[in-house]
């Protein structure tokens, strides 16, 4: 069982306020925090080159950390700055050719979007739309009449960042695989809240971000590419770590996902990133999983007591995001009405999702996302709090 004590006294945070914002940009752990901080003072004492070759082997062990936590080989998997980043590095080394289609999922979300629809355009590709099921998932007797050989990709978000829908991966891959689909899985909302293992869900490629529920640094994201892929695949931009300059006129790329990495980064916060998954490792990612879907249900049967309140999650599988509306407030309002009171939410809005808040007449969503360290008294305290605003 996931020691609540001693999680919350790693978060030191989290004692000054109900935080429920980890969906968004959670709060580190002390030993995350130490790791960055202590690399940017090494930095300053011997420089950035000689700091980084210090720690060249934990570098490699970020990779290796993360293989472990997604059930992939280290070679498989690159680093970025960005979930974005990382999404965007592999969907642009996807050859497409006019008449080729890219499919989205209504909860598709809107940096993916904007690059299926800019790429459309430049190449001639078409971008569609699987519907969802009266749930919220992606309708999978929908994308099983949509599948043909012209589907090039597929894009899955995993878990929306609008609410706490989870989408069916593997049965979108089995059915994407049988045309010849590639599966692009946008794992940004669910690596660190869920279990996300590589081997069952079957996809082709995952991004992730190292902010959200890892509980690491901003600036970090990761990349995983499946290995027979690797080689077939040219990244859109390249440097002199993607590839190798071999002759004047010549250039080889690394063999491995590291063809979708640039030479420069932050390497306190990739460190740190590392720190954060060796973290959640040693807490154990089914203790993890159990104590944050205790907490979000906790937050949703409480909302659902309260006049007024109305959870808007969809699915009949969720995540730790909690969307939910307030008759009488916008949910801006409702935002900085308990950021006053310490307790720290966000808000979801329109644009983000176009697609599916547009198909739910929803404008903005309230978006609470508790982490493991929100003890039950903070949730309570939230509830209380949103309580008395239902009530003025």
């Amino acid at each position: 069982m996931l020691d609540l004590e001693q999680a919350r006294r790693d978060t030191p945070g989290c004692f000054e306020r109900v935080f429920l914002d980890s969906a968004g940009s959670s709060l580190p752990p002390t030993p995350v925090v130490d790791t960055v901080v202590s690399h940017l003072r090494r930095e300053a004492e011997v420089g950035g080159y000689a700091a980084a070759n210090e720690r060249r082997g934990d570098l490699d062990a970020v990779k290796t950390s993360l293989g472990r936590l997604l059930g992939a080989p280290a070679e498989s998997i690159a680093l970025s700055d960005s979930a974005s980043r990382a999404w965007t590095s592999f969907f642009y080394a996807v050859p497409l050719q006019p008449g080729d289609r890219i499919l989205l999922s209504r909860a598709e979300y809107a940096a993916n979007a904007v690059a299926a629809l800019q790429r459309a355009r430049t190449t001639g590709a078409h971008v569609e739309v699987v519907p969802s099921d009266p749930s919220g998932r992606i309708d999978l007797d929908a994308l099983t009449g949509m599948l043909d050989e012209r589907v090039r990709l597929v894009s899955v978000v995993h878990a929306p960042t609008n609410g706490g829908l989870v989408n069916p991966v593997r049965e979108v891959a089995d059915a994407a695989h049988a045309v010849g689909a590639l599966v692009l899985l946008d794992a940004c909302q669910s690596v660190g809240q869920l279990r996300v293992e590589i081997p069952e869900l079957d996809v082709d490629a995952l991004s992730g971000t190292g902010r959200k529920w890892l509980r690491g640094p901003r600036g970090t994201g990761f990349l995983y590419v499946r290995p027979r892929l690797v080689t077939q695949l040219e990244p859109a931009m390249i440097d002199l770590h993607s590839a190798v300059w071999t002759a004047p006129d010549r250039f080889d790329y690394a063999p491995d996902a590291t063809r979708f990495e640039m030479w420069e980064a932050d390497v306190a916060a990739r460190l740190g990133l590392g720190a954060a998954v060796d973290y959640l490792l040693g807490l154990g990612v089914d203790e993890v999983v159990d104590a944050l879907g205790y907490r979000a249900q906790h937050l949703r049967d409480g909302l659902d007591r309260i006049s007024g309140a109305t959870v808007r999650d969809l699915g009949d599988r969720r995540s730790g995001i909690v969307s939910f509306t307030l008759d009488g407030w916008e949910p801006d309002a409702v935002r900085d009405a308990l950021a006053q009171q310490s307790v720290t939410v966000t808000v979801s809005h329109r644009s983000s999702t176009l697609l599916d808040m547009s198909a739910r007449r929803l404008d903005a969503v309230v978006r609470a996302s508790p982490h493991y360290f929100v003890s039950p008294a903070d949730v309570d305290r939230f509830l209380s709090a949103v309580r008395d605003l239902a009530a003025r």
